[in-house]
């Protein structure tokens, strides 16, 4: 590998990058048998950024694909004991100062992959996303900051350094973003930076921010450590469980949630050795001078970061800890998210101080979760899509297990010859694919219908979604984006003909809905009637990419709920009425130019009255083929022609499921659950006869 400005010197595993003018450096940097072919380069010169690698750009292809296939092989994932591990390589001063360095093992990414600094916490030591380095690694060019234990950088002399970075980055690309992950108080100098550069664009990502520090415990620490002579050894193990968590108290809770004894026993030797090999090294991280100087280092970077919040532009994600036991985190990423101009907010309950240090985060999954990755000035939710892993799928799927028990879904499909067949064997495979059909009421179709196609077929269906699914309001007017977070990692994205276009020529299978929003909150005694629009907005689109358009219908809803105050009912309450006009004007308008009932779009939620549970039913039809159809459906007669086609099948669909349900004998739950408790929970419930 060759450095633009500098050599890079292999030996033995390691390598180091560095210019050609500096006089000293330190030639031993990570050696680590658990990560086999693995190696770490650093930056010895302030001014000095780590060597992009220049590997050709059909190698980072075939490295680095984003549009993998789905069910993909899963990275090892480092751990807790990784970062101690390698701490013991950092902490051996060389005498420099603070310094980036960027793993190896995240050389091979996208071309165009945004620039990612980790601005490390209270440790200092730059391993912050060593859980997360070969994930993020994939789509962003990581660079570390390692301060040196015994450094005494000051905090405005920390910002000036990487504020000239970012400066610098900036100026060689300034049509991408850069990230800034700042963890403790780096959120508080990632917060710095963003003010001190409205003009750049920034994206922050901050975990627990130090910006609370004179509202929590740890002011008290100092006059405490002043005090006690010597090195504190005895405050270690409560330092380790800040850290890597309690191992007695894991254990216990592994024992009362009924885990084997011996995984119990297993988990509780492995965190006591972990915890005696660890003990050394958090006494050489964190000596008493240090903590001392990194205490004066957190109350000015509070103080800084905090008189100039109202000066930052940056988009920003706050993610933070219920159980943070050093700063009040959770209350802090409130105010931040009220105060800030440009901010989500996401809280983990269960979590402490070292959010990214947690096996059962991932950073990787936040960011998609939020939509907060992107390559341009915007997030484009065709391009800068990032399909899910395995353990993600697996994720999305356990959160609508209960759902999907309760409904049963019956799918059933058409082959290519017109047989209907019960599962989806008749679903296209290759793309492009239109799904056309249906809403049922509030959307309740959607969770079983895309898990089972995703889980059956190992196609990831991406749905054509109203705004409101990526909207956030500082009132909180609007539903909790976190609440919508499975369907952006199954990637959902807001209702334009440019998003549609971008994915039909990238071969996706797509969902739409023409009804939208007025046939999934219809009203009372409208269920499975199409509220559709007069123009063919869909046809030709698909016959530009030769698309497959799959008509489609989905019952059940009348087994489950029945609307008894609907729209017109809310609107003659005045309180009703002014919250359907609030929550509507926050949203993003629709079909503006159309006409009749589909532009009917007001946001409410209808009364409905529970049933007990029936069961969903699922019919796609035959696939109508636009192939070779492009310049035959510019015809506006034509393309209406194959609209009230697809429309005809979806009411042929229906109907066809509404006739068949009735001669179901497990349509009532209490069939299927005795059913169920004779053959199994996992057993496949039957269904009519087609």
């Amino acid at each position: 590998m060759a450095a633009s400005t500098g050599t890079c010197i292999f030996s033995g595993g390691f390598s180091l990058v560095f210019r050609r003018d500096e006089v000293k450096v330190s030639t031993r940097y990570l050696k680590s048998d658990r990560i086999p072919n693995k190696a770490w380069r650093l930056a010895v010169s302030v001014d000095q950024v780590p060597a992009t690698s220049t590997n050709s750009a059909k190698k980072e292809e075939e490295t680095v694909n984003i549009e993998r296939p789905l069910a993909a092989a899963e990275d090892r994932r480092s751990s807790i004991k990784d970062y101690f591990e390698h701490s013991k390589d950092f902490i051996k001063s060389d005498g420099g100062p603070p310094r980036w360095f960027s793993p190896l093992e995240c050389a091979y990414r996208l071309n165009d992959a945004p620039l990612l600094l980790f601005l490390p916490g209270i440790d200092g030591v730059g391993l912050g996303l060593i859980l997360h380095h070969q994930k993020l690694g994939r789509i962003f060019d990581i660079w570390c900051l390692h301060i040196p234990v015994m450094d005494r950088t000051s905090f405005t002399d920390l910002l000036k350094m990487v504020e000239r970075t970012v400066r610098l980055e900036h100026q060689r690309s300034p049509n991408r973003p850069i990230y800034l992950v700042g963890d403790s108080i780096g959120a508080c100098l990632a917060l710095a930076i963003a003010a001190r550069n409205p003009h750049i664009d920034l994206v922050l990502i901050l975990a627990n921010p130090a910006t609370s520090f004179s509202r929590s415990q740890l002011p008290l620490l100092k006059p405490f450590l002043e005090a006690t002579p010597g090195q504190l050894s005895f405050l270690l193990p409560n330092v380790f469980s800040l850290i890597a968590g309690d191992p007695l108290g894991a254990a216990l809770d592994n024992l009362l949630k009924g885990l084997p004894l011996q995984n119990t026993a297993r988990e509780l030797t492995e965190g006591f050795a972990t915890l005696s090999s660890s003990l050394p090294v958090l006494a050489e991280l964190l000596p008493r001078e240090t903590l001392l100087w990194k205490l004066d280092l957190l109350k000015s970077a509070s103080a800084y970061a905090n008189s100039r919040l109202h000066a930052i532009k940056a988009q920003t994600l706050i993610l933070s800890s219920g159980k943070d036991e050093l700063l009040p985190s959770k209350e802090e990423g409130e105010r931040l998210k009220n105060l800030l101009a440009r901010c989500e907010f996401r809280k983990f309950d269960d979590s402490g101080h070292f959010l990214l240090l947690e096996d059962s985060i991932d950073l990787l999954t936040i960011i998609k979760r939020t939509s907060y990755y992107r390559r341009g000035k915007f997030h484009d939710y065709a391009s800068d899509f990032i399909l899910p892993t395995t353990d993600e799928i697996k994720q999305v799927v356990e959160s609508y297990r209960l759902w999907n028990s309760v409904t049963s879904p019956v799918m059933l499909s058409t082959l290519e010859d017109g047989t209907v067949v019960k599962g989806l064997a008749g679903i296209p495979s290759e793309g492009p694919v239109l799904y056309v059909g249906y809403h049922m009421l509030l959307g309740i179709e959607l969770a079983p219908m895309v898990t089972r196609i995703v889980l059956e077929r190992n196609i990831l269906v991406r749905g054509i979604a109203h705004p409101i699914i990526f909207a956030s309001s500082k009132d909180g007017g609007l539903p909790d984006p976190a609440s919508y977070d499975s369907f952006r990692i199954m990637g959902a994205v807001p209702v334009a003909p440019t998003n549609l276009f971008r994915l039909l020529s990238s071969k996706s299978h797509v969902l739409l809905y023409p009804g939208g929003m007025r046939e999934a909150l219809h009203r009372k005694g409208e269920e499975y009637k199409l509220f559709w629009p007069q123009q063919s907005e869909f046809v030709r689109m698909a016959a530009r990419f030769g698309a497959k358009i799959v008509p489609f219908g989905a019952v059940g809803e009348d087994d489950f709920g029945e609307v008894v105050v609907d729209y017109e009912d809310l609107m003659k309450i005045p309180y009703f009425r002014d919250q359907i006009e609030k929550l509507t004007n926050a949203t993003v308008r629709l079909r503006n130019d159309a006409v009749g009932e589909v532009a009917n779009q007001q946001v409410h939620l209808p009364g409905i009255l529970p049933k007990f549970p029936g069961r969903f039913y699922y019919y796609f039809g035959k696939p109508i083929e636009t192939k070779g159809m492009k310049e035959e459906l510019r015809d506006k007669e034509k393309a209406n022609e194959m609209y009230l086609q697809v429309k005809s099948e979806v009411e042929n669909c229906i109907a066809y499921l509404k006739e068949k349900r009735e001669s179901d004998p497990y349509r009532n739950i209490l069939p299927r659950l005795l059913y169920q408790a004779t053959h199994g929970p996992s057993s496949e419930v039957p269904t009519f006869e087609i």
